[in-house]
């Protein structure tokens, strides 16, 4: 068998498939399946762009298919930058755009009121069918620089809780323990290995 992951972020993509690692489970990517459109990410929150995309991908690969979306939200900013995460600076902008804009806005902040998670849903579908989604959050709150040179996006502004250190700083296997992303897979491995063993 085989999953399909839905995303041509190379960064999520590589990350997705370290934590897919025990599965038993061969992760193919949409590079495996050209030619295959961007889906528009127009829902309204996390876990309606994650279905959109596995629904899109499963039935162009007509297979199983694994579609994510995730991002910071921050309370100072109600929630904001949520669903436009990656384009929080505007069209085209960059990881280090879209770092720089979230300090300058709490630039004079406290400790006290730069609370922020990330959160990540993800959705499987196989073919047309809805295997299911989950979602996995980790909470911290925002450094007043950007630290270290490891993983991507707000990684090094974000600080879990109970660390010192930015996701960015933390080795890969440091972070996939408490990432968003690290425990919505780890929900979606046991979904995805249950689907599996009641079909087959």
């Amino acid at each position: 068998m085989h999953i399909t992951i839905g995303t041509k972020n190379r960064d999520k993509l590589r990350e997705l498939k370290c934590l897919m690692q025990g599965a038993e489970l061969r992760v193919l990517s949409l590079n495996d399946f050209p030619p295959c459109k961007n889906v528009v990410e127009n829902g309204k929150t996390f876990e309606a762009n994650a279905k959109k995309k596995a629904q899109v991908y499963a039935a162009h690969t007509k297979g199983l298919a694994l579609g994510d979306d995730s991002g910071l939200m921050v309370n100072r900013l109600n929630g904001k930058p949520g669903i436009y995460s990656a384009r929080f600076a505007g069209s085209g902008c960059t990881y280090e755009d879209n770092n720089r804009k979230l300090l300058r806005i709490l630039k004079n902040v406290p400790a006290s009121g730069r609370g922020a998670k990330f959160v990540c849903v993800i959705a499987i579908y196989d073919g047309k069918k809805l295997v299911g989604a989950v979602k996995g959050e980790c909470r911290g709150r925002i450094a007043y620089s950007m630290r270290g040179m490891n993983g991507f996006g707000y990684d090094p502004v974000f600080i879990p809780k109970g660390s010192k250190k930015t996701f960015a700083e933390l080795s890969q296997v440091e972070k996939n323990k408490i990432s968003h992303r690290g425990r919505a897979l780890q929900k979606a491995k046991k979904l995805i290995l249950n689907y599996l063993n009641r079909i087959y």
